[in-house]
């Protein structure tokens, strides 16, 4: 046996031990209500021996861990089951802007856009083009998954290239750079409630400034990075190592209706019209969503109405291009595409509900706030603070990435206990939400567990039907490793710099 064979070999146990024990792990709804279940158990547990930590916040003062199986915390679990779920940060948020991003998506508005931009960029520029477009994707949540691969796949084709390295490419973007974009997605809400919720355990006073757009500057470099690191990648490393294509595919490309344009350029002018409006509700002196106090703008109410910001400029734009292309006929169909995206987020309602009771049980058995506080005074005998912790935090979260794909999911099983720790250690929840979506997203496109990564085999076998799991994954490696190790660079030098990470959103706890 050859030592490529070895290595290959080696490499392909890996993977099938990742599959294996991902497999293994129950479905994160079940996981969740385990999990919960073992809060209560330990809450009982630890509070049985009467251990107590000092609280940093008020000195003299004691934490001790609550009994959740004491009569008066059993009392809470049933009483509190309902508003647990109801109270669910990410819930509200997701839901609402998921409302206007559906009527977006089946309206045909996304998929049109998309296809616009990149069959609109000269050829030299198309890599960096196809990576733009997939990391921008991000804004309509998951539509991308589905649009950017087999259109990637497709114009390289078309362009004599290797349509597999188009379709690798597109993936790279659209998942690797999920957490970076130019604008704020249903992303920011659904990570930024779960950070606000775990710092108001260590800090309420803190948490009550935060914003969802805790993240919005870093993002925007991100974009820049990913689209650059991305295009080097796939052209001086993914591409050759693939070679000529030898399939007897030729991609045709689908190009933009006359209809289609004309919805997109009237969906244009209504987002220009909507954004317009909406900003003189808060930039000129007499806007009535202003604040008051040195940053009007940033601490405002307009800053706490960024979910609905963001319903209405999908909302109103995907509403002109369904009713210029005909595809919204009445308000019937509106109805009906509403519904449908709600129908869409099914699993999602389902998993709220356990999530929901793991996240309140952590809280009110003080069980986050204790692992906090010890977490952080372990780092602090160990001298390991800094960038050695960001960077521990980070390599967990990939490795953790690989098992539980959903990005809400793993941010409400770590944000409890990850945010305050890093809050004991003078770094703010901003920065551990910075860290955790930067882990998140380097590794998403080689793990199988990843939700879309079976589309994406299935996208890949129309031009390799030998394509599996260990193939796409040896493909989409290098895309991995070096977004993570240059995504890992951008946030320490960030970290030197002391820049905030968005707006009223610094690097270290004030």
């Amino acid at each position: 046996m050859s030592a490529v064979e070895r290595k290959k070999g080696i490499f392909q146990r890996f993977l099938d031990g990742i599959e294996k024990a991902g497999n293994k792990l129950p479905h994160p709804v079940t996981l969740f209500a385990i999990l919960a279940v073992l809060v209560v158990v330990i809450s009982s547990v630890v509070a049985s021996f009467g251990i107590s930590v000092e609280d940093p916040a008020n000195p003299g003062e004691t934490i001790a861990v609550k009994n959740l199986l004491s009569g008066e915390g059993i009392s809470y679990i049933f009483t509190s089951m309902v508003d647990n779920f109801i109270g669910f940060a990410p819930l509200g948020v997701v839901l609402a802007t998921m409302l206007g991003i559906g009527i977006c998506e089946r309206s045909g508005l996304i998929s049109a856009g998309l296809r616009g931009f990149v069959l609109s960029i000269p050829n030299r520029l198309i890599t960096a083009g196809l990576v733009f477009a997939a990391v921008m994707s991000s804004v309509a949540s998951d539509a991308g998954y589905v649009v950017l691969p087999p259109l990637g796949a497709v114009i390289y084709a078309a362009l004599g290239r290797h349509p597999l390295a188009g379709l690798a490419t597109a993936f790279a973007g659209v998942s690797g750079g999920f957490s970076a974009n130019l604008l704020l997605s249903a992303t920011d809400p659904m990570l930024g409630e779960l950070t606000m919720q775990a710092a108001a355990t260590v800090d309420p006073v803190y948490a009550e400034q935060m914003n969802n757009a805790m993240n919005y500057w870093f993002i925007i470099v991100s974009t820049i990075l990913i689209t650059i690191v991305g295009t080097i990648v796939s052209e001086k490393v993914v591409e050759p190592r693939l070679g000529t294509y030898k399939g007897d595919y030729t991609g045709e490309l689908e190009r933009l209706t006359p209809i289609e344009k004309k919805g997109m350029l009237y969906a244009g002018i209504a987002f220009a019209v909507s954004a317009a409006l909406i900003s003189l509700l808060v930039v000129p002196e007499w806007g009535p969503m202003r604040g008051t106090g040195d940053q009007p703008i940033v601490v405002s109410p307009f800053m706490d109405s960024l979910v609905v910001i963001i319903l209405l400029l999908f909302l109103i734009p995907g509403l002109v291009y369904g009713i210029v292309t005909k595809n919204i006929k009445s308000d019937k169909d509106v109805a009906k595409q509403m519904t449908d995206t709600m129908a869409s987020m099914g699993m999602f309602i389902v998993l709220a509900f356990t999530a929901g009771q793991f996240v309140a049980y952590f809280s009110e058995s003080n069980l986050g706030l204790f692992l906090g506080i010890l977490g952080g005074e372990m780092l602090t005998s160990l001298n390991l603070d800094g960038i050695p912790v960001v960077i521990g935090f980070i390599l967990i979260t990939a490795f953790i990435n690989l098992f539980v794909g959903s990005a809400s999911a793993k941010w409400a099983m770590m944000a409890p206990v990850f945010v305050p720790i890093m809050m004991q250690i003078g770094y703010s929840p901003e920065l551990a939400q910075a860290t955790y979506r930067v882990a998140d997203s380097a590794t998403n496109i080689i793990t199988p567990l990843m939700t879309y990564f079976a589309i994406v085999i299935a996208f890949a076998q129309k031009y390799d039907k030998n394509m599996g799991i260990g193939t796409l994954i040896s493909v989409m490696l290098p895309f991995s490793i070096w977004f993570l190790i240059s995504w890992s660079l951008l946030l320490i030098v960030w970290i030197f710099t002391g820049l905030p990470l968005g707006p009223n959103a610094p690097i270290y706890m004030p």
